[in-house]
């Protein structure tokens, strides 16, 4: 990979396994699976909120991971939902060259689940996946 094809990954693992004091009892059907379309909603707008207006700047790059994968972990938490979460993201500097990704689960698919938005501006792709683990 050349100097200026710079790649970083960032991965956050909680384990929400203690239900805070205003969550209350866990175990409606609604609570244990997992919601696609809301998830992408908040990759997508934790993206926006964290790189939308930015440049790709190597010195940075590691920054803007980061924010993206603890914003998404941190409004995953909030959901209060009886999941234990994975959240993996990848920001790669937008210069022609591919990336190739692969990942393969072995769960419970009434409960658990995956989600993966990839987004892109101008200089940068940003490609970032959520596991939800049932409890």
């Amino acid at each position: 990979m050349e100097p200026s094809q710079q790649t970083s990954t960032t991965t956050s693992v909680k384990d929400v396994t203690q239900p805070s004091p205003t969550q209350g009892v866990i175990g409606t059907s609604e609570d244990s699976k997992f919601a696609v379309d809301e998830i992408s909603c908040i990759i997508k707008e934790a993206i926006e909120d964290c790189i939308g207006g930015n440049t790709y700047n190597s010195a940075k790059v590691s920054t803007y991971v980061s924010q993206v994968v603890e914003t998404i972990m941190a409004n995953l938490i909030k959901l209060e939902k009886p999941f234990k979460y994975v959240v993996n993201g990848t920001v790669m500097q937008k210069l022609g060259a591919g990336l190739h990704t692969s990942s393969s689960c072995l769960w419970d698919d009434n409960t658990d689940g995956s989600c993966t938005v990839r987004w892109e501006n101008k200089t940068m792709y940003c490609i970032v996946s959520v596991y939800a683990l049932a409890l």
